[in-house]
This record gives C-alpha cells, structure tokens and sequence, in this order.
C-alpha cells in the first residue's frame, strides 16, 4: 500500500506541473519509477524498461485530455496530424523494440543525454525562427519517424520534439503546440503496445500484474492522481509567476539527470 501511495503523490505533482506549464511528466515519472522499482526488487536489468513502458501508458490519458482541450479551441493542423501520424507509428514501434533489445545500462545513457536536453532547452526557453517551410507527405513521413523512435526510447509524448519542428517549419506557436498535442496521442498509443509486446517476447519473469512492460498498479494510481491535479495546475497558470515554478521544474530536472548519472558510475 505504500508504493501505491507513492505513485498517488508522483501523479499529484506531475499531472500540477504539466497542467500550469503545459508539459509531459514523463522525464519526471520514469527517474522516480525507476528508484521505486529498485526499492521493490524487479529484474534488475528490465527496470528501466517497466518504467519506460508504464510512463508511456499514462501519457495516453494526459495527451487525449490535452488533444480535446486544443482541437476545442481550433489549435489542431490536422492535416499535419495525417500526414505525420505513419510515420510516428512506424518510428514508435521500432523505438519499443529498440528498447527492448538494449541493456538497461544503455538506455540510461539515452534517457540521462534528453533529461539534459529538455531541462537545458526549457530553461532557455529556446524557439526556433521559422526559416522552412512545412515538408510534403514523404518529408512529413521521415520526420514522424524520428519523432516516434525518439520519444518511445525516452518515454515522452513528442511535444519537445515536435514543437520546435512545426515552429521552424512556420507553423504558428499555438497551432505547433495544438498539433504537437495531437501526434503525442498516437505516439503514445504504439509506444503502449509496443512495450507491452516486447515485455511478453522477452524471457526474463516481470512482476506481478505487469502487462509486458506497463506495470498496471503504478499506472493506475499515477493516472488518477495526475487526471485530479492538472485542472488545479492549468487553473494557476494565469495568477502565478510561473518562471519562479519553471525554474524549479528545470533545477528538479537537472537534479534527476545527475542522481541518474551518478547511479550509472
């Protein structure tokens, strides 16, 4: 009962932040997985898998509730969503694999190198000059493909990949980051059932009540408690300084990346 309270506190905090500062929790929720499933004694070397599987399952629910809000409010470029979501398919189901193949070790290193980016390029605030123009159906096709394997290896819904891209191809902030909402559902989706898949392939024993790699107690109790939390943080957004929270949702990033660096070492 008291790992499932734990995930209840975890799921409070991400679901506030994602809410008041519109991002994904998984950069938060897989570090704090991970030292919950070393705590409980899983299969040392699939760890980091459960965590990056069970981390995407709950995107699938915060990324739909942002998908609604966006496509209400007109921000969605679905034509982009079309033209990019088989190529995220396809590019999401080999990163599950990939993952699958790799030891834990390696994906560490992965995940450790985009903990740092995504923490640097949220203290930078960094958005690209739109200097191109939005790329056809076979340019659309390639790039969901990198988004997708990109995201499922490091367990995030897309949107710090596919943001700076819709921005550098001149789609405007707001449609970018509606669109960007709408291709992390998909993303999520086959990252779901790719990490399920691959953890019933493998031969290791996985715990109890583990659907191949989505341990289902810990998604259970992170989505219910996120779901409650991020109308109160979208609420704040407007009667809070929240580059006073951001900073400290950049320093907590950092600080993750390094425990996992020097958990490595």
């Amino acid at each position: 009962m008291e790992w499932w309270l734990i995930y209840l506190l975890t799921g409070a905090f991400v679901g506030f932040f994602a809410g008041l500062l519109g991002i994904g929790g998984g950069l938060i929720i897989v570090p704090v997985l991970i030292s919950l499933f070393t705590a409980q004694d899983f299969p040392a070397d699939r760890i980091i898998h459960l965590a990056l599987g069970t981390t995407m399952a709950t995107i699938i629910f915060t990324s739909a509730a942002s998908l609604r809000a966006h496509h209400q409010h007109q921000a969605v470029q679905w034509r982009i969503v079309k033209n990019i979501t088989p190529g995220v398919l396809l590019g999401t189901f080999a990163g599950a694999a990939l993952a699958s193949s790799m030891t834990g070790q390696i994906l560490s290193i992965i995940f450790v190198i985009f903990i740092f980016y995504a923490a640097t390029q949220m203290l930078l605030q960094f958005r690209p000059s739109p200097i191109f123009q939005l790329p056809g159906q076979v340019g659309l096709f390639l790039t969901g493909s990198v988004i997708g394997t990109l995201s499922s290896l490091v367990a995030i819904g897309g949107g710090l990949l596919s943001v700076p891209f819709l921005t550098l191809c001149n789609v405007k902030l707001q449609h970018a980051i509606g669109t960007a909402a709408a291709i992390g559902f998909p993303i999520a989706l086959a990252g779901t059932i790719g990490y399920i898949v691959n953890g019933y392939l493998q031969t290791e024993t996985l715990p109890p009540y583990s659907l191949g790699y989505v341990y289902l107690p810990a998604l259970l109790w992170l989505v219910l408690a996120s779901m409650l939390t991020a109308p109160l943080g979208a609420k704040l957004t407007h009667s809070t300084k929240t580059s006073i929270l951001r900073t400290i949702f950049v320093v907590l990033l950092y600080g993750l990346g390094i425990r996992m660096l020097l958990n490595l070492f």
